[in-house]
């Protein structure tokens, strides 16, 4: 169902924001690293995917994200 398909997509997206959020900001997550704590969560998402959404939020690369 397209409407099932679009609140996973959400749903993914929520999570990806609350991963990024919470990230200790001098070693950002990488989308691997993403890939595999939503993996841990159930969510079957490749790392391009995690890329995709990302890019779509506004979020920056993990090496963009680094504090120094």
């Amino acid at each position: 169902n397209n409407m099932d398909e679009r609140i996973a997509t959400d749903q993914i997206r929520e999570l990806i924001r609350q991963i990024v959020q919470n990230e200790n900001l001098e070693h950002p997550l990488s989308d691997q690293q993403i890939v595999y704590i939503l993996q841990q969560g159930g969510a079957d998402v490749s790392r391009r995917t995690v890329a995709k959404y990302r890019e779509q939020m506004g979020i920056l690369s993990s090496k963009q994200r680094r504090k120094i």
